[in-house]
């Protein structure tokens, strides 16, 4: 405080970031107590009439996506399958909202054995703080190198949405592991369905720490509107065409 009454003193215009702000996000209201300016917190979760907005936009906008890329599955489901051995669909274990936990679909891009062969390669895992990630996995098929890289594995998450256990936009949907690593007031992310993107996806999640990512998900709730969602999946788009991949 001495430092901004000096500046002020000198003609400096100075800015101030709350420490606050990384609790409550930028969305702030300003209230007038008996003339004295205050910062007002709203609430952190959606109204009701928010929550049945956005869910009515992801059931309308995964249907009509299903309906749009039908033909595009088809081909992709002959092309794992001609492709190796295995199942055409992946089916992950995900933790989502309240943290309750659901079976996330992709489009299969490894080996069956997969999972198995994780322990031989951590030390060449790229990311940080519980994520696993390689660039050049060995374990990933030729089609899968080619679905990663468009990032139309992720498609399937679709038929998720209409299911209600995912939405177009929303947190990154974590597995056991990577959610039992997140404490504190960060697990307030689960108030919101996971995301089939987000915030944390058009920054490019190899390059975000894990705490970094669920404190990004924490302000897009305390932040969020319905233009924010149109805005990340405006940025997806040339995301995703630029193959950066989801």
């Amino acid at each position: 405080m001495n430092l901004v009454r000096t500046l002020k003193a000198v003609g400096v215009r100075g800015s101030v970031l709350p420490r606050l702000l990384e609790v409550v996000g930028s969305s702030v209201e300003f209230d007038d107590l008996h003339g004295v300016t205050v910062m007002g917190v709203r609430r952190f979760e959606l109204t009701r009439s928010s929550a049945a907005f956005k869910r009515v936009f992801d059931v309308l906008g995964a249907s009509l996506g299903l309906l749009a890329v039908c033909p595009l599955l088809l081909v992709i489901a002959v092309a794992v399958k001609l492709d190796s051995r295995g199942p055409v669909f992946f089916r992950q274990l995900r933790v989502g909202r309240h943290g309750g936990r659901f079976q996330m679909l992709k489009f299969r891009t490894m080996v069956p054995e997969a999972e198995a062969l994780k322990d031989s390669l951590r030390d060449r895992n790229e990311a940080q703080e519980g994520l696993f990630k390689i660039a050049a996995d060995p374990r990933v098929t030729r089609v899968g190198r080619w679905l990663r890289a468009s990032a139309l594995d992720e498609l399937p998450q679709l038929w998720n949405i209409v299911r209600g256990e995912m939405s177009l936009v929303g947190p990154r949907p974590l597995v056991v592991d990577e959610d039992r690593r997140v404490e504190g007031w960060h697990r307030r992310r689960l108030e919101l369905m996971p995301g089939m993107t987000g915030p944390w996806q058009i920054l490019g999640p190899a390059r975000v720490p894990l705490r970094e990512m669920v404190a990004i998900d924490y302000l897009y709730i305390a932040n969020w509107s319905p233009w924010t969602d149109l805005k990340i999946l405006l940025r997806t788009v040339p995301h995703v065409l630029g193959r950066h991949g989801l």
